[in-house]
């Protein structure tokens, strides 16, 4: 990867912000010329800074406003129970985040349901079913307080 410069961070940052703006606006807000700012954006992603585009949906509007975090304790870490546990997980359609963790519990799941009785389903129908789990401990997010999906881009 290469070092990014002051005009990558401002154009990482504002594509972050709105990732539907038009290549000559971005061009106007980094003081380049379209085709400059064209060649940047796609080195960008060729160098894998920019991981894609995507639109986010609203949890709320679509019937799943509850956001559960889930630590899952495997009995065992061996590859094969890890792969076999993780493969569950992808497949699992309202996980919407899973991390390997450090500390007492092995992985943190966040779940978006449709409250109490949603949880309840996928907890009977997907997360008891996943192999190699030994503890579900779930906490309920009573509100978002924030919630970020860019990163800070250093010295802008």
């Amino acid at each position: 990867m290469n070092e990014l410069d002051i005009t990558d961070r401002k154009i990482l940052t504002l594509l972050q912000r709105d990732g539907r703006m038009s290549n000559a606006d971005l061009a106007d807000a980094v003081n380049l010329s379209p085709s400059a700012c064209l060649r940047r954006v796609k080195r960008l992603e060729d160098d894998g800074y920019i991981d894609g585009y995507a639109m986010l949906v609203n949890q709320a509007a679509v019937g799943k406003p509850t956001n559960v975090f889930v630590e899952i304790t495997l009995r065992s870490l061996s590859e094969e129970t890890v792969d076999a546990f993780e493969h569950a997980v992808i497949n699992c359609p309202d996980v919407r985040g899973c991390y390997l963790m450090s500390g007492d519990a092995d992985y943190l799941l966040r779940i978006a349901c449709a409250g109490p009785e949603g949880y309840e389903h996928i907890h009977r129908n997907y997360l008891s079913r996943m192999p190699g789990v030994s503890r579900i401990r779930s906490s309920f997010a009573l509100r978002t307080v924030c919630k970020k999906t860019g990163v800070k881009m250093a010295d802008i």
